[in-house]
């Protein structure tokens, strides 16, 4: 079974190098806004046959059960890679033989962009981030094959630890995967990208004064 994993923090604790930049209301408006563009790119793909969101949020977790996915409850986050590592677990003891997790910090995915992923013919895909020196998705088959190193300089790292383990690698550019958003840098690229649509683009379109501050 293919299956898309999608980890969801705690809004609260979002994107704490943006608040040189937003406060946190901000903050957590604007995570909102791109987990619902994640949720929409996710229900318009078409390769996973199932969704699992791993998440300590209750409202998040009402939102996906609604959808029909399956909720992983967490009672604490430690670390991506804890979370993503225990899920995946989960994930393979119900069958699931190829796991794409991908974070919902991408404001530009698209339904054709996780399915692009999924149609490689490769035991482990690797989409790397704008700068090409971290993970923006990974698909691994099987979900368990080896653990997860999200941080700085994941790339090399996943690399790594695919080869280690035998796997047929592929490293895969994608621009719209490509595009997160941390900090202030990142939400510049994101205006020049032009990506950004639904919630995170009526987002931005209320922030006319942030727009004019990034674009000078």
């Amino acid at each position: 079974m293919r299956a898309l994993l999608l980890p969801v923090k705690l809004r609260a604790n979002a994107k704490q190098r943006l608040a040189p930049l937003l406060p946190p209301p901000d903050r957590q408006a604007l995570m909102s806004a791109m987990i619902a563009d994640g949720f929409a790119a996710a229900r318009a793909a078409r390769a996973p046959e199932h969704v699992f969101v791993v998440t300590a949020d209750p409202g998040i977790a009402t939102l996906a059960e609604r959808f029909g996915w399956t909720v992983l409850h967490e009672t604490a986050q430690t670390s991506e890679s804890a979370s993503v590592d225990w899920a995946s677990a989960q994930c393979e003891s119900r069958g699931v033989t190829a796991l794409l997790r991908l974070p919902l910090d991408l404001p530009a995915v698209t339904g054709p962009d996780i399915d692009a992923v999924f149609a490689i013919d490769a035991d482990v895909v690797i989409v790397p981030s704008r700068d090409g020196t971290g993970t923006n998705a990974i698909l691994r088959r099987p979900p368990t094959r080896f653990a997860s190193h999200f941080g700085p300089d994941s790339l090399p790292k996943h690399a790594a630890a695919a080869r280690r383990s035998g796997a047929r690698l592929r490293i895969l550019a994608n621009r719209n995967i490509g595009m997160d958003v941390d900090d202030e840098a990142d939400l510049r690229a994101l205006l020049a990208h032009g990506g950004a649509s639904g919630a995170t683009r009526a987002w931005l379109d209320a922030r006319a004064d942030l727009v004019r501050a990034l674009s000078v």
